[in-house]
């Protein structure tokens, strides 16, 4: 008799159970042999657990209700039969006892529960109680059908983990789900049989670095640029023995470029297989993705296969949408702290089935000081911690405005931190800093100011001109605004309301404009996405009341060469109106700057711990996010992926394009092309305008759009229908 893993599909034959439990198999041991220079403790204990959990993970699907579903003796959408329980219940019996692979096969389609509720189901812990005793029945026929199909032979001994218990699971959950979804993505011909991932290169690419920096070095002269230089070989030969470091140098110092020379220099001396660039949530990446494909990509290669960019998560449990998932299998990774961070804290098995390619990586958080929110800094820091030291990652904390979050107790614990190393030296950030004097001057306004008397106000400044917001909302309408009553030609507009096809084209005319010196009376009005990783240089700059490091790296944007003597950087409120919207996420912060200026403290890097330490002590960390660290240690997995959201917001994807969404709906659509017709929505708000919902909380925009407000286009008109702000 012919058993079964999957049904067919079209003209796609069913995949025979011998052949996915032997491809999945093949997948796992493969992916331990990547990680396994790089597993630092609990090597074999994880070798042997991966490969029980692989070869029984689907042991229920040998049960003859589910086979005649999937060999197509009777239709259904599902399998009758909860096809996991199975293979937990195998591995649960004493003369096969493993907790460990018993806990994965549990979890690799649902992901984990939390396990201080499971501990409560006593002896059907990580068991289906609604057909335990039928499964415990039928078992032993299972297993003789499993076994005369399957060859495998293992050794029982204790399992006992030495390192840090969550990490470990979550790194076997992803090992067994990636190789569970690409074994089926292969056999249904959505994902190349032949993988072969680019490998990192870093000698060669650094040797191309080097070169790239040797050609500037002939074109560009100046005390300024002189420094740059020596700022590359600082970090390029920077001698390195820890496994976390830091970078602290201003702006326009060259860190993109230094800092990923001494990436590609550590990967060499510790051979390391991948470097990641994780940039803060609301940030641009394309420049920082342009630069490093023109820089680092070697002849031959393409170039969004070596510098792979991911703007968002994208991750289906759908199996006709797990084919869209961006896996981490690029050589060089420029991401968000969105899609980072909460992929180490997620409990999807979509999300988790990319963790496993971590391990071994070099890791540049640029700009740490925005990547997350300080509810959320313990228990990251934790993670940076484990994974330096148990999975043989080596990381980079990077900013113009360092906040060491490492020396506050609240954040750090017990493990307190006041050693970590700079990259470069006092002597050389003090000269690269000199710079940095009186480029500009801070100024405040704090009388809260309508739309019509914000945009006047703003506009009387000299030209070009920065304006920062604190939501998507109030960007879009201040824009709208200006243009309506200024003229279009009078403002330019960024913001993740545009998809990222259409944020490349406003930064690109931003960049022309900018060039162009008679070109001067307009305005760009932004979300804080172009706080960090963009080069623009404004005349004068505006931003909305919020973090002091959000002001600090505002003020990158203005008068970055020093070209001007008096550029001023203003600090300024806004009055609800009905149309520009308080962002309420930012309130604390706000509240400790406000105070900085109103006691006419200097404004500069050196207060970026201050701050945060004032912004704990003022408002401390809620309850929710004090016990972050205790759920993530007592395995409540469901828990931490809930809390853990460096936005707070629950948001969707939304396709702009209704091609790619017909597309999508009736064929195969690549990541790369879903992410760049897409946008994250609030589900709240989609749900207040009806948005349509396609398939798998995917959702299709029914509003208008336009590439110069993005979807707010479709907002903005809406609101004006409904009267809700006069717009004269």
């Amino acid at each position: 008799m012919m058993y079964y893993a999957h049904s067919r599909k079209d003209v796609i034959p069913g995949q025979e159970y011998s052949a996915h439990i032997n491809g999945v198999r093949a997948l796992v041991n493969k992916y331990v042999q990547d990680m396994e220079p790089y597993i630092t403790c609990d090597r074999i204990l994880f070798t042997r657990v991966i490969e029980k959990a692989a070869i029984y993970h689907d042991l229920g699907k040998l049960h003859k209700l589910n086979q005649d579903v999937l060999a197509g003796r009777t239709s259904s959408k599902y399998l009758p039969k909860n096809h996991v329980d199975a293979g937990t219940a195998h591995f649960l019996k004493d003369e096969t006892l493993s907790v460990l692979s018993a806990v994965i096969i549990y979890a690799h389609h649902v992901g984990f529960p939390d396990f201080t509720v499971e501990m409560n189901k006593g002896h059907l812990i990580f068991r289906d109680t609604s057909i335990a005793d039928e499964v415990d029945k039928e078992l032993s026929e299972l297993e003789a059908i499993h076994e005369n199909l399957i060859n495998a032979n293992f050794e029982f001994d204790k399992e006992e983990i030495k390192g840090d218990h969550s990490v470990f699971l979550r790194m076997l959950l992803s090992c067994l789900v990636d190789a569970d979804h690409t074994d089926t993505a292969i056999h249904y011909q959505q994902y190349p049989v032949d993988i072969n991932p680019i490998k990192l290169r870093a000698a060669e690419r650094l040797a191309q670095l080097d070169r790239y920096i040797a050609s500037l070095k002939q074109k560009e002269n100046g005390d300024r640029n002189i420094l740059r230089n020596e700022m590359y070989f600082a970090c390029r030969n920077a001698d390195i023995n820890s496994e976390i470091t830091t970078c602290d140098s201003p702006v326009g110092s060259g860190k993109t470029t230094a800092v990923m020379a001494h990436l590609l220099t550590q990967a060499e001396k510790r051979g390391l297989r991948r470097i990641f660039v994780v940039l803060p949530f609301t940030n641009i990446i394309r420049q920082s993705v342009e630069t490093y494909r023109n820089i680092l990509v070697l002849p031959g290669e393409n170039s969004e296969e070596v510098v792979a960019e991911l703007h968002h998560r994208a991750d289906f449990e759908n199996e006709e949408l797990r084919h869209l998932t961006a896996l981490w299998r690029a050589p060089i990774i420029v991401t968000t702290a969105v899609a980072f961070f909460e992929t180490l804290a997620s409990n999807s098995p979509a999300a988790l089935r990319r963790l496993h390619e971590l391990p071994g990586s070099a890791i540049f958080l640029d700009e740490s000081h925005a990547a997350l929110p300080a509810k959320l800094l313990p228990l990251a820091w934790k993670w940076i911690n484990i994974y330096a030291a148990e999975w043989g990652c080596y990381w980079v904390l990077a900013s113009g405005s360092l906040n060491k979050f490492w020396e506050i107790p609240e954040i750090a614990g017990v493990k307190k931190i006041n050693g970590v190393p700079n990259i470069i030296n006092d002597e050389l950030r003090r000269r690269l800093s000199h710079y940095e004097n009186n480029r500009i001057s801070y100024k405040y306004n704090l009388l809260p100011k309508g739309l019509e008397e914000l945009a006047k106000w703003i506009t009387n400044f000299p030209g070009p001109r920065l304006v920062i917001m604190n939501t998507v909302q109030s960007a879009a309408v201040l824009a709208d605004y200006i243009s309506v009553h200024f003229g279009r030609s009078s403002v330019e507009h960024l913001s993740t309301a545009l998809i990222s096809y259409d944020r490349d084209k406003a930064l690109e005319r931003v960049k022309k404009r900018l060039r162009n010196k008679i070109d001067t009376d307009w305005t760009l009005i932004a979300t804080s996405c172009v706080e960090a990783g963009v080069d623009l240089s404004f005349r004068s700059g505006f931003r909305e009341l919020g973090s002091l490091v959000s002001l600090l790296q505002a003020s990158g944007r203005v008068n970055r060469e020093g070209a001007f003597n008096n550029s001023e950087m203003w600090t300024f409120c806004i009055l609800e109106d009905g149309m520009l919207k308080l962002n309420p996420g930012l309130k604390e912060s706000a509240a400790v700057l406000k105070r900085y200026l109103e006691e006419n403290k200097t404004i500069t890097p050196e207060l970026s711990t201050q701050s945060l330490a004032d912004e704990i002590a003022l408002y401390g960390l809620s309850g929710k996010h004090r016990k972050l660290v205790t759920d993530e240690e007592l395995q409540n997995f469901c828990k931490v992926e809930r809390d853990f959201k460096v936005i707070d917001s629950d948001t969707r994807l939304v396709i702009v394009d209704l091609s790619v969404a017909r597309r999508l709906q009736f064929g195969k659509v690549d990541w790369r092309e879903l992410q760049k017709v897409t946008v994250q929505i609030a589900k709240y708000k989609l749900d207040e305008l009806k948005t349509p919902m396609i398939m798998d909380n995917i959702y299709l925009w029914n509003l208008e759009y336009d590439d110069f407000l993005g979807y707010m286009a479709g907002i903005v008109k809406l609101k004006k229908y409904r009267g809700e702000a006069l717009i004269i």
